[in-house]
């Protein structure tokens, strides 16, 4: 058995890999995560026995143990004398996404705190770009914005949220479509903000921002490369309302948003895969 363990900046996340499969996954959250050297150890440690005392795994079965993300740099030495390597994130998350998805040459959008978009295929694992956009955007803003930072509460308000009330819509300043854009498309995000918008707009118009951001780039990195698909991984990748924008984007543009199982695993599962 193959432990891959993901160290995030707020969550870490640990699988197990058993005949080239997907065994157990656990997460936790340790905030703020891999800040110090004793951060890091305690979020490896941590996601490593529960996922052991959870799952009543013998830990004299675990052959090795995968570290990526970004307190890996922080553990130097083996973990509980398990054999420990570190693998380089943009490839975990290459490797897991082609795994997860059973495709190959694919664009990968990764969501965590923050975003990243990888290609991923017979020619290598290459790291486009990305944007500081994402998880982390959220609960920051809603922490000056909201009455919650609670990820759970956000995602409450914004259900009820409406968007007119905070972003400005093409409707709002001309009565044309401008090419294949309608009149409910955004023309500029929270560019309205009307006193009238209380928090469940405003909880919808963050979320609403972070993933239209998240859309586009990831739309022209596909095009850009002549792929009709991106497969979208991380935390981020779970989010029900995130797809929804999402899904408003493939109408657009007509490129295919795929989340595959244990998606937000996918870091961890590349690791375990290296």
């Amino acid at each position: 058995m193959i432990i891959g363990i993901d160290i995030g900046s707020t969550t870490t996340k640990a699988v197990s890999i058993k005949d080239g499969k997907v065994f157990k996954c656990q997460t936790i959250c340790l905030a703020p995560m891999a800040r110090s050297q004793q951060d890091a150890i305690t979020a490896a440690t941590g996601a490593l026995g529960k996922i052991v005392m959870e799952n009543r795994i013998d830990i004299k079965d675990i052959e090795k143990i995968k570290i990526t993300g970004a307190g890996s740099s922080k553990i130097k030495e083996n973990i509980f004398g398990i054999p420990t390597g570190r693998v380089n994130e943009i490839e975990a998350v290459g490797i897991g996404g082609m795994f997860l998805s059973g495709l190959k040459n694919i664009i990968i959008t990764n969501i965590g705190t923050g975003t990243v978009i990888i290609e991923a295929g017979d020619s290598g694992i290459k790291h486009y770009g990305g944007s500081g956009i994402g998880g982390g955007t959220i609960l920051g803003l809603a922490k000056k914005l909201l009455p919650t930072a609670e990820y759970s509460g956000i995602m409450e308000l914004a259900k009820t949220g409406k968007l007119n009330t905070v972003d400005l819509l093409l409707s709002d300043i001309t009565d044309n479509s401008i090419s294949f854009l309608s009149g409910e498309s955004t023309a500029s995000n929270f560019a309205k903000m009307l006193d009238a918008a209380n928090s469940q707009d405003i909880a919808a118009a963050i979320i609403n921002m972070v993933y239209q951001v998240i859309g586009v780039l990831s739309v022209f990195a596909a095009r850009a490369k002549n792929y009709s698909r991106v497969i979208v991984t991380g935390n981020g990748s779970i989010n029900d309302i995130g797809q929804k924008i999402l899904c408003d984007i493939t109408s657009m543009y007509g490129i295919e948003f795929i989340y595959p199982e244990y998606s937000e695993y996918t870091t961890a599962i590349g690791a375990a895969l290296t």
